[in-house]
Formats: structure tokens, C-alpha cells, sequence
């Protein structure tokens, strides 16, 4: 058994290559092989998201704060609040991200598959995320 404790493992700023805007990642667990289940704590500035990407066996987000925007290649730009939870299925082309007006803290959870977790695409557009959401 290990325990971490709370403020034992830093906060990190997430990287530019893969985020726009100011977030904020804070780990709950990586646990070695062969457990595959990933977690962590994800806080988005007003306006910030991740770039498209897929997850090999999907996704779960569960938001904790704030006001959020989702959105699947191709599909409409839902919101997303407290006490949501979203499914992402496995490959599934998407984003996530604060409002633009609030941020948004959701955990975010995934498996491994193969010691992979997500695979990075492009940035989303000014223009894909200025669509107004459930609109």
C-alpha cells in the first residue's frame, strides 16, 4: 500500500505542446504495471483546454468546479458543470476545457493500454472553441 500524502507531489503546469491557456495538473494516481488506471486532478484558467486527442480504452471526467466545455470531432460544443460526468469512448477524437468566461477543475480518468494513455493531436482552433456551447 503506498499513500501520498496531500501536498507530497507538486502541481504542475501543463504543457503548451498540448494545452492553450494556463492549466494546472495535480496527480491522484499512476499506478505501475500491470495496473493500468490513471488519474488527476485538472484545473483550467477562463479559456484554457487540451488539444484534440484520443485515449486507447476512453475516458471519464467528473467535474468538481466551475463552468466547462467538451466537445467530440465533428459533434456540438456541450457544457459541462458540477457533478457532470463524461464518457469519452475508446479513439474518440475530442477536447475539454474551462468556459470562456470561468474556469473548470474536473478529474480526469484513463487507462493504459499498452503503456499508452493519449495520443495528442492538434490544437483546437479559436473558431472550434468560440462556438457556443449546446448552441
Amino acid at each position: 500500500m503506498d499513500i501520498h500524502p496531500a501536498g507530497s507531489r507538486p502541481t504542475r503546469r501543463a504543457s503548451s505542446d498540448w494545452f492553450t491557456g494556463t492549466v494546472w495538473q495535480d496527480p491522484i494516481n499512476t499506478p505501475p504495471a500491470p495496473a493500468r488506471v490513471n488519474s488527476a486532478r485538472v484545473a483550467f484558467e477562463p479559456g484554457a483546454r487540451t488539444a484534440w486527442h484520443t485515449h486507447p480504452l476512453g475516458q471519464t471526467l467528473f467535474v468538481i468546479s466551475g463552468a466547462g466545455r467538451v466537445q467530440t470531432k465533428g459533434g456540438p460544443v456541450r457544457e459541462i458543470r458540477p457533478g457532470d460526468t463524461v464518457w469519452i469512448p475508446p479513439h474518440e477524437k475530442h477536447w475539454h476545457g474551462a468556459s470562456p468566461a470561468n474556469g473548470m477543475v474536473h478529474i480526469a480518468m484513463h487507462e493504459s493500454l499498452d503503456g499508452t494513455h493519449v495520443t495528442w493531436m492538434e490544437h483546437v482552433t479559436e473558431e472550434e472553441y468560440s462556438v457556443t456551447a449546446d448552441g
